[in-house]
């Protein structure tokens, strides 16, 4: 399926970055099951390893901390929260937050980039001037934008960093897309939303977009469409600016 977007429906596009934009959502996952795998090995009773359904289910979408609290509660494990300052081998939730933030900073580093059509999708919106903003619970959205050239099409960048400034809850609450429509001072039913996490999707109906767009593939493709996208794309290559 394609998608079209205009400017007589449409005064701003706000984008999801893992997954949608750029490559990372496989750094997160690759990154988030190194940290809880090493976690579960330590001297624990035999649990189930983190798989790509835990990453859909529990952590895509959401703050680090509350990807962690949700993760361990689904095999049974309550740790104390710690405090910021807890080293990335403490047993708390914000040491492996940090833990996970670590890891994850050198694959960004060394594997960033665009995902297909990202780049002339964004270039279209601006040239038609629909405003872009990006929406991410990732506190690494700047430096990625930056490392794959994405920043220069981007007006408003709401991140994880906003979110723990502005105490924003996760997804699927939609207060992250709404920090973003109050920036872009655009109303939601003149916005479309792209979001490749389940989370997100809800967040976007929530929101009151006028399109919730899906990016996934197979059996994830018809999980957004379950969780309300109005359509589903396999990349942004297949959205277009009319």
């Amino acid at each position: 399926m394609e998608v079209s977007l205009s400017p007589e429906h449409l005064d701003a596009a706000v984008f999801d970055l893992d997954g949608v934009l750029t490559d990372t959502a496989g750094l997160h996952e690759a990154a988030w099951k190194e940290t809880f795998d090493a976690f579960l090995r330590r001297g624990r009773p035999p649990l189930a390893y983190f798989s790509q359904q835990d990453y859909r289910a529990f952590v895509d979408g959401r703050r680090r901390e509350d990807g962690v609290r949700a993760f361990l509660a689904s095999r049974g494990i309550e740790l104390p929260e710690g405090s910021e300052s807890d080293p990335p081998n403490a047993e708390t939730v914000q040491g492996l937050s940090r833990r996970k933030n670590e890891a994850v900073q050198e694959r960004l580093r060394r594997d960033s980039a665009p995902l297909p059509g990202a780049r002339a999708l964004l270039h279209a919106l601006r040239q038609a001037d629909i405003r872009v903003a990006v929406a991410s619970s990732s506190a690494n959205a700047g430096a990625v934008l930056k490392a794959t050239g994405l920043d220069r099409f981007v007006q408003i960048r709401v991140d994880g960093v906003d979110s723990a400034r502005l105490d924003l809850p996760s997804k699927p609450d939609p207060a992250l897309f709404r920090e973003a429509l109050k920036r872009l001072e655009v109303e939601p039913a003149r916005a479309a939303i792209f979001e490749d996490a389940i989370a997100g999707i809800t967040a976007g109906r929530k929101a009151g977009f006028h399109t919730v767009i899906g990016v996934g593939r197979g059996q994830h493709a018809e999980a957004l469409l379950a969780a309300g996208a109005d359509m589903v794309v396999p990349d942004l290559s297949a959205a277009e600016v009319v």
